[in-house]
């Protein structure tokens, strides 16, 4: 199972790195991983990462085809507001959706960690919805989401995926700066225009 978990490792870090980038191709490759780490989450009984890379494949369907919709000139994505009273809607849905999935997995279900794999899986759908829709808000929910997956995956001793996390961690603060930098410019330009 290693080099399974090694290939979607290896797949989902690249993905991400053409996220941060902003470039479209992120989200094919995003699809192939999610489809190898499913595979892999269901051999190690995180139920809840399992069932979030079936949410992903079709908010990485969603987010690939918003993406090809909104691209500059230079082929990248244009970055979004997120507006603040949208967020704090997004981040009281994952929390519910957190409840409701920790408690299903805890009570039906044989998983390992379901309050805390479920809590991760619904606030990763949140920062998900929020990177398909070029929000830049979606890289500060990543890192913290991020810092807690590390966690769970050394204690689960999935470390390929452990040490996969610590590098979308570091991908998430470029992402962060770059998109940053992006909006900043976007800003001023259509402050003087």
């Amino acid at each position: 199972m290693d080099w399974i978990e090694l290939l979607a490792a290896v797949l989902s870090a690249w993905a991400v790195w053409l996220t941060a980038r902003r470039r479209p191709w992120c989200w094919p490759l995003g699809l192939l991983s999610v489809a190898v780490y499913g595979w892999v989450f269901i051999d190690s009984k995180l139920y809840s990462d399992a069932l979030l890379q079936g949410a992903f494949a079709l908010m990485i369907v969603y987010g690939w085809w918003r993406w090809l919709h909104h691209l500059a000139d230079d082929g990248r994505v244009r970055i979004a507001p997120l507006p603040a009273s949208r967020a704090a809607l997004h981040v009281g849905l994952g929390a519910l959706g957190a409840l409701a999935l920790g408690a299903f997995m805890h009570h039906q279900t044989d998983a390992s960690l379901p309050w805390l794999d479920a809590a991760l899986a619904a606030f990763s759908l949140v920062a998900q919805g929020w990177q398909a829709g070029r929000h830049a808000a979606a890289w500060w929910l990543w890192i913290v989401v991020d810092v807690f997956y590390i966690g769970q995956y050394i204690y689960k001793e999935l470390y390929i995926t452990a040490v996969l996390y610590a590098v979308f961690l570091l991908l998430a603060a470029h992402g962060l700066r770059s998109w940053g930098r992006v909006r900043l410019a976007t800003a001023a330009r259509l402050a003087g225009g």
